[in-house]
């Protein structure tokens, strides 16, 4: 058994609402690129063998690509 999750590694911030003194924002430069990766996780349960596979996007195809490489990598 395997626990599966996959996260976005991006060379950008989301910008989201945050706190500051009145008149005093909080400036966070940009760099005009929107770089990232994206990884697709398991962890075995029982010997915590951890398999990951990185990928471009992340959508059915790349989510595929890992599963055949959990799959090689655990046959039975």
């Amino acid at each position: 058994m395997f626990y599966v999750d996959e996260t976005h590694v991006r060379a950008y911030q989301a910008l989201r609402t945050t706190w500051a003194e009145v008149g005093n924002q909080r400036q966070v430069p940009s760099y005009g690129h929107h770089d990232h990766v994206s990884i697709f996780g398991a962890v075995g349960v029982q010997q915590g063998d951890v398999v990951f596979h990185r990928a471009s996007s992340a959508n059915a195809e790349t989510f595929l690509d890992f599963l055949r490489r959990l799959k090689e990598k655990y046959a039975d």
